[in-house]
């Protein structure tokens, strides 16, 4: 691994445990075995660091919204959109964290701000393609219950062993399809 990204890994973990504004470049060089000047070389300041560290999250974050936009919420399309959906959460847990625990009162950090606005984007497709206030209810409960569940995966005691991760995905996105399957759908299966 290359200092950069040694040190873009160490920033993550630290700023999904401590908090972004309670992080110090000196923290992350310490860390890192490496003098702070160090870290500046590679990054220009923590604004940079923070932006290389969660940056590819928000990008595939697009990349999982993109077709979503463009085809609808008919079955396939739905199906496609949890799976992209849970794989996205599974393989950015920290950069999640940090989305949901940290987002609202870092607005004025522009990447934050890129991450909230994607989340008001994916919550506008929802709200917008949803007929009723039920169904909009649904997808904020379970994609942001998902979200969460897997960010905090140590409150909920959810296995983090790599050989349940594949259980882990099956059953959340079962769960998903179950909590999101058309209101009329659920309504004449009860």
């Amino acid at each position: 691994m290359s200092t950069q990204e040694e040190l873009r890994t160490i920033a993550l973990a630290e700023f999904a445990a401590a908090g972004y504004g309670a992080t110090s470049l000196q923290r992350i060089a310490e860390l890192a075995g490496v003098s702070k000047s160090s870290v500046l070389y590679h990054f220009a300041s923590k604004e940079h660091l923070l932006e290389a560290a969660i940056g590819p999250a928000i990008d595939r974050m697009q990349d999982v919204l993109a077709p979503l936009e463009g085809a609808g919420l008919l079955e396939g399309d739905r199906t496609a959109f949890l799976e992209a959906f849970v794989d996205f959460l599974l393989q950015y847990r920290l950069e999640v964290n940090m989305f949901i625990n940290q987002g609202p009162s870092l607005v004025d950090v522009p990447v934050i701000e890129r991450a909230n606005a994607l989340v008001r984007r994916l919550a506008g497709f929802f709200s917008a393609n949803s007929d009723s206030l039920e169904e909009k209810m649904r997808f904020g409960i379970a994609l942001g219950g998902a979200a969460y569940m897997l960010c905090t995966v140590q409150t909920f005691g959810l296995p983090e062993e790599p050989g349940t991760l594949d259980e882990t995905r099956a059953v959340l996105i079962t769960i998903l399809s179950d909590l999101l399957a058309p209101v009329s759908a659920t309504t004449a299966l009860g």
